[in-house]
């Protein structure tokens, strides 16, 4: 540790008075929390991609297996590159990176219903919770860590469907991409660029008169919505939506279809600054026919989610990329038999959740469920303590309030939880 001058001069000038252990223990406490000012911090992530499974995917089958349980099911485990960590048989290459990854066991949440789940897992609340619409985190993340003069969307969903800025307004809304083989339709213009120009000044000029007279919200918010796709439409970083430009090679690694197109498409975008992007992947509600259904989804993420963080890695992105894998819930630990293809139902007492890169130090696992997976036996984990724990990795203060419509300060994350963070970073 090193002292500064002055610093130096008091200790020395205490020193020769001949000052006693008292004294001294003094001088060693500032010394102390000099060393501890000057001790380097844990790195925060800039960039967040979900992966989010559409329907909850049975954490049985996939994150965290009982083989010698009574629903255990018909997939093995397999060890991974983290000592003591096995998940499915099909997850191969995930397995392969789980000593850069975090596995949450433990996850017991409120919402047994998918519509209700997706939104608490997303923004922290409960559906109606206060009579207000919450942001999510994607938005969130896009209000505290994104940059108001980035040409490029500070939140970007891909596939299904998203949470968008609630009383945040539109400012943080999400560039919603449904289909991520045809990208971001309509960025060219039909002119030349010169005209174009001419024709958006032109626009300006007669809308400002307008906005002036009527500060209407829904005017606002057809300037900040009309504004957004003028900067993004001259924007050079716009060409990570266009997966023409891949090499071809590294298109087959993460898989055939819409999904693996959207992570690809994800990984890009992080590239050229985008802090956070949602792919969603659906079918995981899984009541009948389980097993071969969560085989064959397994395998998507599998192979897209196991290419992206190869990528990642490659380029320098993944100590600063957060990846998570998660639905809005998990599966019955019991196998129903009311169909020719056995099912599980929704559970949201009990699941998993998977955590990469943004720094994290991997190889670990937090929380632990029973012997049959029904039940939280170790470190039970909720929405928000899950949703805090992501906005520290961020850098985001989870405590922050923001105002809504109303003028009534809102926290990031609800009062009460805590964040496991000191236990992965």
């Amino acid at each position: 540790m090193k002292l500064d001058n002055a610093t130096r001069r008091r200790f020395l000038q205490a020193s020769s008075l001949g000052v006693g252990s008292v004294a001294l223990s003094g001088w060693m406490g500032v010394l102390a929390n000099r060393a501890q000012a000057a001790a380097p911090t844990a790195k925060k992530a800039k960039n967040c991609i979900l992966i989010w499974s559409e329907g909850g995917a049975s954490h049985k089958d996939t994150l965290d297996l009982k083989p010698d349980s009574k629903g255990a099911g018909e997939f093995k485990p397999i060890k991974t590159s983290a000592s003591g960590i096995e998940i499915s048989e099909h997850l191969p290459k995930l397995a392969t990176h789980m000593h850069e990854g975090v596995l949450v066991r433990s996850m017991s949440t409120p919402e047994g219903a998918h519509a209700r789940a997706r939104y608490h897992l997303h923004t922290g609340y409960r559906e109606g919770q206060g009579g207000l619409t919450y942001p999510s985190l994607g938005a969130i993340a896009a209000s505290e860590i994104g940059s108001d003069k980035a040409a490029m969307p500070n939140f970007v969903a891909i596939g299904g469907r998203s949470f968008g800025a609630g009383f945040l307004g539109p400012k943080y809304q999400p560039l919603l991409v449904q289909d991520a083989t045809k990208g971001v339709e309509d960025l060219k213009t039909l002119v030349s660029d010169k005209q174009f120009s001419n024709r958006t000044g032109l626009l300006e000029e007669m809308e400002k008169a307008f906005y002036h007279d009527y500060s209407a919200g829904a005017a606002i918010d057809h300037k900040t919505t009309y504004e957004r796709a003028v900067k993004l439409m001259q924007s050079k970083e716009a060409k990570a939506f266009d997966l023409g430009g891949e090499p071809a090679a590294n298109k087959a690694k993460y898989g055939s279809g819409k999904f693996a197109e959207g992570v690809l498409m994800a990984r890009r975008l992080v590239e050229v600054g985008v802090p956070f992007v949602e792919v969603s992947l659906g079918g995981w509600d899984t009541h009948a026919d389980n097993f071969d259904r969560v085989k064959n989804l397994s395998t998507q993420v599998d192979n897209a989610v196991g290419a992206l963080l190869t990528d990642l890695k490659e380029r320098g992105l993944l100590d600063s990329t957060l990846v998570i894998w998660m639905g809005e819930f998990g599966r019955t630990p019991n196998i129903n038999n009311r169909g020719a293809k056995p099912g599980r139902d929704h559970y949201p007492k009990a699941w998993s959740l998977a955590m990469f890169g943004g720094g994290l130090k991997g190889g670990r696992v937090v929380g632990k469920t029973d012997k049959e997976g029904a039940s939280v036996a170790e470190r039970p984990v909720k929405t928000g303590d899950f949703l805090a724990t992501v906005c520290d990795v961020l850098g985001i203060d989870h405590t922050k309030e923001n105002e809504a419509v109303s003028g009534r300060p809102i926290r990031i994350v609800d009062k009460g939880n805590v964040p496991f963070t000191k236990e992965i970073i």
